[in-house]
């Protein structure tokens, strides 16, 4: 019966692949942390605050850290997620940088809100008894977008950073509560800006590694780590820099890099009976240790939380809180990516304003409904990014978001059944848990 399934699903996979690509010119939005989303978009566990170090809610999680989670899908499942982001990013600049022809002026920032894509594909190996699970997806990383085109003090301000990462990994369940697994991500990264001069949209691409486990702590408990390795961008001859009198500069490359970062999580479903699973996620991103972005921020803790209740064996509601902690650097370099801007600290100042990584605070919630169709699962969310502002020499930025995600899951074989048997090779305790996959 499963056969005349598979051209089906081969066609939507290539359809949404085309769709995703379409969308990579599209700077991603203003709620991440630091520049990257992690699962804060994703169908499910954005609901839950993006949480999914330990238990992700939805395929395409199993991708934004933990490689080893990939071992909770069973049989062959087809994710598509997308979901639209509004932010409000506003400047007030007092400063004077006349070598950037930049005078003060107050504006709001003109970047439309922006459309995501995130596509997910997983296939265990049980049927060649292997205790092995595949994945394949396109996720939207990475990205912050700022434009100031409609005040012409700004001389033209813009910024903008996208990242779109194409994943592959797999995940291993090794012994009867221990699995562990590895991703590999090749990135497309396209910076515009941010230094007033001469420049356009640049490519440049990076490879990052992930490596994770999940730990069966007990019959309820299930605890995860991962590391996820620094990307390194190099974006050739992206800028001239503006020296004043109509000169420029000599064509610079711009050094870039997304933190190396470090996840723990865990997840607890002992109460109301099963009905009510808890979570909660730490990441640490190494800023400090990243080309441009050390120059503007320092390192950052990042803490995730959410709880999903069972209403029905069909119907799950999420909450979740997000607390990212505040990281610009009140001392910032000079040097940003191997480029020294003309106008010195207070030009860094005013790159700062454009980079504002400064909310701490945000609320998400979301519902999904299992077997929406047969064999097909809906989730969905909304959330928001707490109004924050702050100064930076002689600059100010104010931040605030809104946004809302959701997604189709198709299941197959084993993953479309609500408590598939495992193989005896797995192990008695690998299926806990199964009725959300």
């Amino acid at each position: 019966m499963s056969c005349p399934r598979r051209p089906i699903a081969r066609r939507l996979i290539f359809s949404l692949a085309v769709a995703i690509a379409s969308l990579i010119q599209q700077d991603v939005s203003a709620q991440s942390f630091g520049v990257e989303l992690h699962a804060a978009m994703m169908p499910a566990s954005g609901g839950m605050g993006g949480v999914s170090v330990a238990r992700p809610q939805d395929v395409q999680s199993a991708f934004t850290g933990n490689p080893a989670t990939l071992t909770q899908f069973r049989g062959t499942q087809f994710s598509f997620g997308s979901g639209w982001v509004e932010p409000t990013i506003n400047v007030d600049n007092d400063a004077n940088l006349p070598l950037a022809s930049i005078s003060p002026y107050e504006a709001k920032s003109g970047s439309p809100g922006n459309a995501l894509a995130n596509i997910a594909v997983t296939q265990d190996f049980s049927a060649l008894g292997l205790p092995v699970t595949w994945g394949a997806a396109f996720i939207s990383g990475a990205g912050l977008g700022v434009k100031y085109f409609d005040a012409p003090e700004s001389n033209g301000s813009a910024a903008s950073l996208l990242a779109l990462h194409v994943a592959s990994g797999v995940g291993v369940q090794v012994s009867d509560r221990l699995s562990v697994g590895a991703q590999l991500y090749v990135t497309t990264g396209i910076l515009d800006g941010p230094f007033s001069g001469l420049g356009s949209a640049t490519t440049a691409y990076g490879l990052r590694g992930l490596f994770g486990a999940t730990y069966q702590a007990t019959d309820h408990t299930t605890l995860g780590c991962y590391w996820m390795t620094k990307e390194s961008f190099r974006f050739e001859d992206a800028v001239r820099l503006s020296l004043g009198g109509g000169a420029f500069s000599t064509a610079q490359d711009i050094q870039l890099d997304l933190p190396e970062t470090f996840g723990w999580g865990i997840a607890n479903d002992r109460l109301m009976g099963g009905r009510l699973l808890l979570a909660s996620d730490i990441l640490y991103k190494r800023y400090s240790e990243s080309d441009f972005f050390r120059a503007i921020w320092e390192d950052q803790f990042v803490l995730q939380t959410g709880a999903q209740y069972s209403l029905t064996q069909n119907i799950r509601i999420r909450l979740g809180y997000t607390f990212a902690e505040y990281n610009m650097l009140d001392a910032p370099s000079l040097v940003v990516g191997g480029v020294i801007p003309p106008d010195g600290l207070p030009a860094i100042q005013y790159l700062q304003s454009q980079f504002p990584s400064i909310n701490e605070h945000r609320l998400s919630a979301g519902f999904g409904i299992r077997d929406f169709l047969p064999g097909v699962d809906f989730d969905v969310n909304a959330g928001g990014m707490f109004f924050t502002e702050d100064q930076f020499g002689q600059s100010a930025a104010n931040v605030e978001s809104y946004w809302v995600a959701g997604g189709l899951t198709w299941r197959f074989g084993r993953g479309s059944s609500e408590r598939a048997a495992a193989p005896n090779s797995w192990c008695k305790d690998c299926v806990l848990g199964s009725d959300r996959r």
